[in-house]
């Protein structure tokens, strides 16, 4: 037995009560496309990294972040986002949507499903 899950890929899986409107969602306000689908399920990618979202029949707490988005120049991207329609989440810790913490900014939003998503910058990807 080995102590590794020798598994060949990792990604995200992300429920959606209304699977078109959630696709309506990703392409129209993020300007993303599935690059396949197959029984209620789209597929996605970003930058090398896949994630799929599906039908379900359960909801999402949207208490917590289930797919983050690495970002080069957030206040940017969330301008941007903005003026697509997508409202950011506002806590404490925010000034004008965005989080700062140290070199690391962070800001948050949910998308038609209630799922929780953010944009970060300064995020230095684990390396092994």
């Amino acid at each position: 037995m080995t102590d590794t899950m020798q598994a060949q890929l990792a990604y995200a899986k992300i429920p959606a009560q209304d699977i078109e409107r959630a696709r309506r969602f990703y392409d129209e306000k993020l300007g993303l496309r599935p690059f396949g689908e197959n029984d209620a399920h789209l597929y996605y990618e970003v930058g090398g990294t896949r994630f799929l979202l599906f039908q379900s029949a359960g909801q999402a707490s949207g208490t917590h972040d289930q797919l983050g988005f690495v970002v080069d120049d957030i206040r940017s991207r969330v301008g941007d986002l903005k003026q697509r329609g997508v409202r950011f989440e506002e806590y404490d810790n925010t000034v004008d949507s965005v989080a700062e913490f140290g070199p690391i900014r962070a800001a948050w939003f949910k998308d038609s499903e209630g799922n929780l998503l953010n944009l970060i910058e300064g995020f230095t990807a684990m390396s092994a």
